[in-house]
């Protein structure tokens, strides 16, 4: 695919057709300025206003003006999976399409992808126009997402205005509501270079928000599987069945205790009851049933991990000889 193109911009939108030719405009100015070559995608997701309408009148003044439009609404990771199979420029830039994102940052960005040798760029918005209930649970998301994630220079994973070299965004993935971790992903995928810049935030302009409290809840579940999956996705048994031989081997020293108490009290005329009558014995007894499925889950992942197309795709920096 050609890469003589410089720049770009990926903005996915749902329902914000208000913003769109304020957006363009502004990208258009800043790319013209500096005379960079780009592309705008607009990734419609499933907008029920008349987004889909704007964006094609945008294209028919501005050729860089591209589009994909989706039948329905899907999230802003299919959105951004599907921007990136399309980019074509050396650089690529996300942003939100509501206009709290700045096109004035773009020209930086792309200076610290192509001189500072960056694989990844995450704008921080260090003073933020939100209100209360929304900058607490950021601040903690962010510091969990830190600490998980072992990306510790980085102060919002989740802002939506970032650059990528091009390499990166063809190595990762993007789904379900992963769009939050991108950093994460791409070290997972062996880009470690990635740094940060504080970036202005605007109050917004038009429309109102996308998202609920619930995408908090949603963050931690999802930064969990991520964690999960990229320390045991390839060796699941490490995991399971080491969980799983512990439980087992706890309920079986429990099953063993409470019977050698019993043969001790009957050996010395002691009173005693009988083992089913201890609550011990079936808690040892569920805990080496759980035990045994755990480790049952783990070869049962090794199986599946063994059948795996991906189970040898490794990142490959660069090869010399044959």
């Amino acid at each position: 695919m050609d890469r003589t193109m410089d720049i770009s911009v990926i903005i996915p939108l749902f329902n914000e057709a208000e913003s769109l030719p304020e957006l363009e405009a502004w990208i258009r100015r800043v790319m013209e300025h500096n005379n960079f070559t780009y592309e705008i995608l607009f990734i419609n997701d499933g907008s029920t206003d008349n987004s889909w309408e704007v964006i094609k009148s945008l294209r028919d003044n501005n050729k860089a003006v591209k589009g994909v439009c989706f039948r329905r609404n899907y999230g802003k990771s299919p959105a951004l999976n599907t921007g990136f199979r399309h980019a074509r420029g050396n650089v690529v830039i996300t942003m939100d399409a509501d206009l709290q994102d700045s096109p004035d940052e773009i020209p930086e960005l792309y200076r610290m992808i192509t001189e500072e040798g960056y694989d990844l760029v995450s704008g921080w918005k260090q003073k933020r126009y939100d209100p209360l209930s929304k900058t607490i649970p950021t601040k903690l998301f962010n510091a969990t997402a830190r600490r998980v994630s072992g990306i510790h220079n980085l102060h919002d994973f989740n802002c939506g205005l970032k650059a990528y070299r091009h390499k990166v965004i063809e190595r990762i993935e993007v789904y379900g509501d992963m769009h939050r971790y991108i950093p994460f992903l791409a070290k997972n995928a062996g880009f470690t270079r990635i740094g940060e810049k504080v970036v202005h935030h605007q109050a917004r302009k038009y429309g109102t928000t996308k998202f609920g409290l619930d995408r908090f809840v949603n963050g931690y579940l999802d930064l969990a599987t991520l964690w999960f999956t990229n320390k045991f996705g390839i060796k699941p048994m490490h995991f399971f069945g080491l969980l799983g031989s512990l439980m087992f081997f706890i309920g079986l020293i429990a099953v063993v205790a409470v019977g050698v108490t019993k043969l001790y009290d009957m050996h010395n005329g002691n009173p005693y009851r009988l083992v089913t009558d201890s609550p011990y014995f079936f808690i040892a007894l569920v805990t080496m049933v759980l035990g045994t499925q755990l480790f049952l889950t783990g070869f049962l992942g090794e199986l599946i991990v063994r059948n795996s197309p991906r189970r040898n795709d490794y990142e490959i920096e660069e090869e010399l000889g044959e």
